[in-house]
């Protein structure tokens, strides 16, 4: 049964080994891999291995990818097998006609084309006609050894030197544009040759099949590179430069204590071939496109946390961000990324040349992870924003968050990042690195002054609680609160309750009342982080009510900032007349208006001293 190769690239791809494999073998990580017991023969110590595409077992030497597995273990054909797998893909197996026949033959003599293309380009290389490409990839730092290793070439100056040359072999133009070598009229007859005057990379798909080519101009014309058309056998969106070698080399066996190396993605050809040369055998680059959502899938089949290299300059920071947010609707729990951002003006061939493998080394153990690194790709230098851009950020980092599928992980990221914002942009420098966080807190020098303190900081604790108490029963409130809210300092307990609360708003469940936190609370199993504040006094539990009572929300509006100002009068005093000045230069609105005026008269109060806790 002769099935298209290329839909049985995508049925792997789309097929991963190990949630195959482990509903019959109890797997346990390995490094970047997984072992299990073999099932093809009795052992109680594992050594049934399985990696990105296949499975390996070093007892009984049994060997496979996903398809041969199925037809292993449950004694299918390789249709019946293939016809299992594509249904729990979602996918379709091709019709086998006479015509899907041809067209698998077809595709195997493409790959003879680039093939003959391949090994006169590489020869070229080395006459006096490729002179000018060999002398500039030894100008780059290459070895001979590597330049033979990565098969580079060259293709003549002369326009009609390939096809004559591949004629002599019965190709014909018709298969050169097939494969990608000449481009085509706006009929479709092939009117010329695709690379000439350039230094040649082959491009192979993850196997190690050659399915296209990259070129490089000498000189200043335009473009500098250039990638082959889309093919029966290229896809740009699915393919990585270098990959084959990268799979190869992280997955391979190594002694105990040396780990695997990084899956480290650049951005051009010549860094991967420089990174490679120079030990990081786990190089790959995009194929002249930003990362695609179907790279990201394949090179976390290879590595869990992949490393995302991006040059040192405006252009590489774009690209870092392009591609942080293509990887968040695909994040999961064990799929993330690493951030690696060079220093200004640099690349990765550059560094390995100019400053050694060591700095290049340290730059990758360095990396970030994408929660660390996404709030300063967002913020993108801002050092003293004013109101309107820092809410432009603020939505920027939530609508980021929500973009993650996964609803946890968004909840957390979305924590995360306002944490961050709110750390950064924290009103009179306080918070971390500044006098003091703001939680009414202060220093002691002797024992009485330490008791004193003890009294407040217990004065303080109940504050925040009772702060927090009122948003659970009025959850309405929090988007008027969360800024205020995430500014405070609060025990492990307490910000637990907060980032609920937060969880809870960012869900936007209608209506935001005590009655549906209170079922949103059950619903994602928080009971006790909700009980770290309440009390029986407090009356959460008999919040059902659906219905907001307006008057009530009116007077806890003024309760919660009059809490709020007890903790730190300085500072909350700061904040509304900061909040007077913006309302009054913006000209603000009737609910703007409503908000500051509960401001407005807890302030008030706090003049007058005519509220304290025990009137709560």
């Amino acid at each position: 049964m002769a099935i298209d190769a290329g839909f049985l690239d995508e049925l792997r791809a789309r097929t991963p080994i190990t949630s195959v494999i482990g509903r019959r073998v109890k797997l346990t990580r390995s490094g970047r891999n997984w072992k299990g017991c073999c099932p093809f023969h009795g052992e109680k110590t594992p050594s049934f291995y399985v990696y990105d595409d296949h499975f390996h077992c070093f007892g009984c030497g049994v060997h496979g990818d996903v398809i041969s597995f199925v037809m292993q273990s449950e004694g299918r054909s390789f249709p019946e097998a293939v016809e299992e797998l594509a249904s729990a893909a979602g996918l379709e197996v091709p019709a086998q006609t006479r015509e899907s026949r041809e067209a698998v033959v077809h595709a195997r003599s493409l790959e003879d084309v680039l093939n003959a293309t391949q090994a006169l380009w590489a020869q070229a290389l080395y006459q006096p006609e490729g002179r000018a490409g060999l002398d500039y990839l030894l100008g780059r730092g290459l070895t001979r050894e590597t330049i033979a290793s990565f098969g580079l070439g060259w293709a003549g100056e002369g326009r009609g030197a390939l096809a004559t040359a591949l004629e002599r072999e019965g190709i014909t133009p018709a298969q050169m544009a097939e494969a990608g070598l000449m481009r085509l009229d706006e009929e479709g007859r092939p009117k010329g040759e695709l690379f000439w005057g350039r230094v040649t990379f082959p491009i192979r798909d993850r196997k190690g099949r050659l399915v296209s080519f990259g070129g490089r101009i000498l000189g200043d014309g335009q473009p500098k590179y250039l990638n082959g058309p889309e093919t029966a056998l290229f896809s740009k969106r699915r393919l990585l430069f270098g990959l084959d070698r990268a799979r190869a080399a992280v997955r391979a066996p190594r002694p105990k204590g040396v780990s695997a190396p990084d899956l480290v993605v650049v951005e051009g050809y010549m860094d991967v071939i420089a990174l490679h040369q120079a030990g990081f055998t786990g190089a790959v680059a995009p194929l002249g496109t930003a990362l695609t959502p179907e790279q990201l899938e394949v090179l976390w089949q290879v590595d869990r946390a992949p490393i995302l290299c991006f040059d040192g300059d405006a252009a590489g920071r774009r690209a870092a961000v392009k591609a942080a947010q293509t990887a968040l609707p695909l994040l999961k729990a064990d799929h993330t990324l690493r951030f690696c951002l060079l220093p200004e003006g640099e690349d990765p061939d550059s560094l390995v040349r100019s400053r050694g493998v060591q700095t290049v080394a340290g730059l990758f153990e360095g990396a970030r992870g994408l929660s660390d690194v996404l709030f300063d790709l967002l913020a993108g230098g801002m050092v003293q924003p004013g109101p309107e851009e820092r809410a432009a950020l603020r939505h920027k980092l939530t609508e980021s968050a929500a973009l993650i599928e996964d609803k946890t992980l968004a909840s957390e990221y979305r924590r995360t990042l306002l944490d961050r914002f709110f750390e950064r942009f924290r009103s009179s420098g306080r918070g971390k690195g500044g006098s003091a966080s703001f939680s009414g807190g202060k220093g002691w020098r002797d024992e009485s002054d330490a008791a004193a303190a003890f009294v407040l900081m217990d004065t303080t604790r109940q504050r925040q609680r009772l702060l927090l108490v009122l948003l659970l029963r009025y959850p309405a409130l929090v988007p008027d609160m969360e800024e205020a809210l995430c500014r405070l300092d609060l025990a492990a307990d307490f910000a637990a309750v907060r980032g609920a609360l937060l969880d809870f708003s960012a869900e936007g469940l209608q209506p935001v009342s005590a009655g549906n936190l209170r079922r949103w609370v059950e619903q994602n199993g928080l009971h006790e982080t909700i009980r770290a504040v309440m009390r029986e006094e407090d009356g959460y539990a008999a919040q059902q009510d659906d219905v907001v009572d307006p008057a009530q929300l009116v007077s806890a509006r003024t309760q919660w900032w009059h809490f709020y100002g007890l903790l730190d009068r300085a500072q909350f005093e700061a904040e509304v007349e900061r909040d007077i000045a913006s309302f009054t230069e913006k000209n603000g609105d009737a609910d703007q208006w409503q908000r500051l005026q509960a401001r407005l008269e807890a302030r008030e109060r706090l003049r007058r001293g005519s509220l304290d806790d025990s009137e709560f």
